[in-house]
């Protein structure tokens, strides 16, 4: 389930850290370009909803969105 094998081939290994975790008011849309063409983009999402990664750019989605994501994730997982 938290396999991290896919973490050698993500393209934020090749940039700056900050990008994927902007301070209060900056921006993620450098994070977010470069998600779209990672070739491991599924694999970082399904991790950052299974391990509930709250902070940060991850699989393409914003602090907001993965929030969203992780609740409808848990609420499915509860309701099931």
């Amino acid at each position: 389930m938290n396999d991290t094998t896919w973490k050698g081939d993500a393209l934020c290994a090749q940039t700056d850290p900050e990008v994927h975790f902007p301070e209060a008011g900056g921006t993620s849309r450098n994070a977010k370009r470069t998600c779209m063409a990672c070739p491991v983009r599924p694999n970082c999402l399904d991790y950052a909803v299974d391990t509930e990664q709250y902070w940060g750019v991850w699989g393409g989605l914003g602090q907001d969105e993965l929030r969203r994501l992780i609740r409808a994730r848990r609420a499915e997982t509860t309701a099931a």
